[in-house]
């Protein structure tokens, strides 16, 4: 019985209408209503897991975020995170939150995953690990692509939060489920993997309907895009 997550999700649905976000979700048809699915988004925003999630509401799933230890040590997020049965991950128990994942996934879930580790400063999709693929092959269950832009004008890294920030646009495009061939190796489904998620980020930053107010707003655009956001070679060096 989940007690926890739909508060959670009634509160978060209630602050995007107080602050007016504008929050858009296309392809959610390929999220299955049923059973096990990995969905792995690119990660450009501490509020990421929040749209992801809502990504899912269309297709009525709770999805289960990975998410590092610190987050459940924390004495606010750490109740809410175990309640909401979310997954940590221990850097030094990696194979004991690739087990409890992969149970989640077999009992049925929807387990979300953010490939990239950690934040992009780029705002393009860094280097992916390949733990994504692994846990959808070991499981027998989607792998899904899936893309989130806007929230990072709210809070990311490197940038004052601006939580009550209103009017932001915030669009999620979900894709289809990624082919995992028998006898292709993780590490060359996650460079399509890599590959989808960021033809998806490239379509949800070219249907952005917001644009920069001035020069000095230009930091939340890509560099290729014209923004002042550090090259990709330079965000991995920070």
């Amino acid at each position: 019985m989940e007690l926890v997550y739909p508060p959670v999700i009634a509160f978060a649905k209630t602050m995007f209408r107080v602050l007016d976000l504008k929050v858009q979700v296309d392809g959610a048809e390929h999220i299955p209503e049923t059973g096990g699915a990995v969905l792995a988004s690119n990660h450009s925003s501490y509020l990421d897991f929040i749209f992801c999630g809502f990504g899912a509401q269309p297709a009525k799933r709770l999805v289960r975020f990975m998410a590092k230890q610190s987050v459940f040590d924390n004495k606010i997020s750490g109740p809410l995170m175990r309640g909401m049965r979310h997954i940590s991950v221990d850097r030094d128990n990696g194979a004991g939150s690739f087990r409890q994942a992969a149970a989640a996934l077999k009992g049925g879930e929807v387990v979300g995953v953010f490939p990239e580790a950690t934040i992009s400063e780029s705002f393009t999709v860094k280097e992916i690990k390949s733990g994504a693929v692994r846990l959808a092959r070991s499981a027998k269950v989607p792998l899904i692509p899936m893309a989130v832009w806007g929230p990072h004008r709210l809070w990311t890294k490197g940038h004052p939060k601006e939580l009550t920030k209103r009017h932001v646009p915030v669009l999620i495009k979900i894709g289809q489920a990624v082919e995992m061939p028998k006898g292709v190796s993780p590490d060359a489904i996650s460079v399509v993997l890599r590959e989808r998620i960021q033809g998806l980020l490239d379509a949800v930053q070219r249907a952005y309907p917001d644009k920069p107010a001035g020069p000095e707003d230009r930091w939340w655009l890509p560099a290729h895009l014209g923004g002042t956001a550090p090259l990709p070679e330079a965000a991995a060096a920070m």
